[in-house]
């Protein structure tokens, strides 16, 4: 599903125009990411948790030059899926 098919997703659910759904989408995804960058959890209740991770650093091999790097530490966004939307796929 695209960014596209979730807006008009959500202006069918909602019985909603596309441009408020588009608002509302976009209010929720700037919403997390700001969260994100403060280094917050946002945890939705039966969706799952969206959180920052940290990554160590590590020495890698470059597959082009078999040459050994070193990857810096870094963060990484991660989502963890509640158990009502685990119960929903595996259905």
């Amino acid at each position: 599903m695209t960014k596209s098919e979730l807006i008009a997703a959500v202006a069918s659910k909602t019985d909603s125009t596309k441009k408020n759904a588009e608002a509302a989408v976009n209010a929720m995804i700037e919403a997390v990411t700001e969260a994100l960058v403060n280094g917050d959890k946002v945890s939705i209740v039966g969706f799952g948790t969206f959180e920052v991770r940290d990554r160590k650093e590590k020495t890698v091999i470059n597959p082009q030059t078999k040459k050994k790097m070193t990857a810096p530490a870094s963060k990484a966004p991660a989502f963890k899926a509640g158990q009502v939307l685990k119960n929903a796929v595996n259905k």
